[in-house]
């Protein structure tokens, strides 16, 4: 057996010297090394980017979607789009533990991964469901974790699917927190969506009672649930695609504009519906795996912009315990995730 890297390059086919995120190949033999953890895996939470562009391409169709699935995990070794080069997470037990990782967990337990399935070693030998609601799918399947791979194990006051759904953009509202400051204007485009109304709750908290939040959301639907949870000041129904619409729209209920705009929308061509509507000395901060980094700065440079612009991390410290203490704290907050995320 060769010797084993902490980063997992040892996985690595080609190119050689790359890291598992950017290879195109890696080596999903389900051979546990030393300082690996082996998970038996029976769900797999794909990012809502890719999740979306497997559906369109496959025009909603279940079985053909299995099959891109299938190809994809097959060619690559992983579960990594080709075309937004994104992942997601997974849900499983796990089977077994390296001698040289060291864990509080044991054979047996349940966890979630906290690292992309973009750079996670992954062998399905059966799809057993989509679901085109929640962005799930039911698999019979093996990881690897790698050592520096990181994980939560199930608390057992929550459901799975709902730590899962919630722990698949953990890191958005943590950072929502770092990032929004007291009496801040706050603009989060795909507001309605799963970390969308982390974010906004999350902003709501830290931007206090004089602060603004304004949800932006392309669904009616969605504006109905982001009422309930009355944490937006003003819930916004436009095309996050259209820049100049969205903002006029953002200008009629905030004049002088978005301190910090959150992007967490699941399309593409949303660079500028961020960065028009924020304000010269604000901040962008692109959560979604959608974003172009061309787009963005050369948009920023092409209406003379100087906003922060900040490429979302799915990892700040302690970022799940964070985003389930969310859920924990807020009944609302957690009867929505129920209805939208649970069995």
């Amino acid at each position: 057996m060769k010797k084993a890297c902490k980063y997992g390059t040892h996985r690595v086919i080609f190119p050689k010297g790359t890291l598992p995120q950017s290879a195109d190949k890696i080596d999903n033999t389900m051979v546990c090394y030393d300082n690996e953890i082996l998970v038996e895996v029976n769900t797999l939470n794909i990012d809502s980017a890719s999740f979306t562009q497997i559906k369109n391409a496959c025009d909603g169709d279940v079985e053909r979607m299995k099959v891109m699935i299938f190809e994809i995990v097959n060619n690559k070794g992983k579960m990594q789009n080709p075309v937004t080069g994104s992942g997601g997470m997974f849900l499983g037990k796990i089977l077994e533990i390296g001698k040289n990782i060291f864990t509080d967990c044991q054979v047996g337990d349940k966890i979630a991964s906290l690292v992309s399935l973009s750079l996670t070693p992954l062998k399905i030998d059966e799809i057993i469901d989509v679901d085109l609601s929640k962005d799930k799918v039911r698999v019979n399947g093996k990881a690897i974790l790698f050592e520096t791979g990181i994980f939560a194990k199930i608390p057992s006051d929550l459901p799975d699917n709902l730590v899962l759904s919630a722990l698949d953009v953990a890191g958005a509202a943590a950072q929502v927190e770092k990032l929004v400051k007291k009496d801040d204007t706050v603009l989060i485009l795909g507001a309605g969506g799963k970390s969308g109304i982390l974010c906004a709750y999350q902003a709501r908290k830290s931007a206090g009672e004089k602060g603004i939040v304004i949800g932006l959301t392309n669904l009616e639907s969605q504006r109905e649930d982001l009422k309930r949870l009355n944490i937006c000041d003003y819930i916004i129904v436009a095309d996050a695609t259209k820049p100049v619409d969205v903002y006029n729209k953002v200008r009629e209920v905030a004049p002088n504009l978005a301190d910090v705009t959150i992007n967490v929308v699941n399309v593409s061509n949303t660079e500028m519906s961020s960065i028009l509507p924020t304000k010269n000395t604000g901040l962008v901060y692109f959560f979604s795996m959608a974003t172009s980094f061309t787009k963005a700065a050369l948009g920023a440079e092409g209406i003379a912009s100087e906003a922060k612009m900040i490429i979302g991390n799915g990892y700040t410290k302690n970022h799940a315990e964070f985003t389930l203490d969310l859920l924990r704290e807020s009944t609302e907050l957690y009867q929505l995730f129920e209805e939208r995320y649970g069995d």
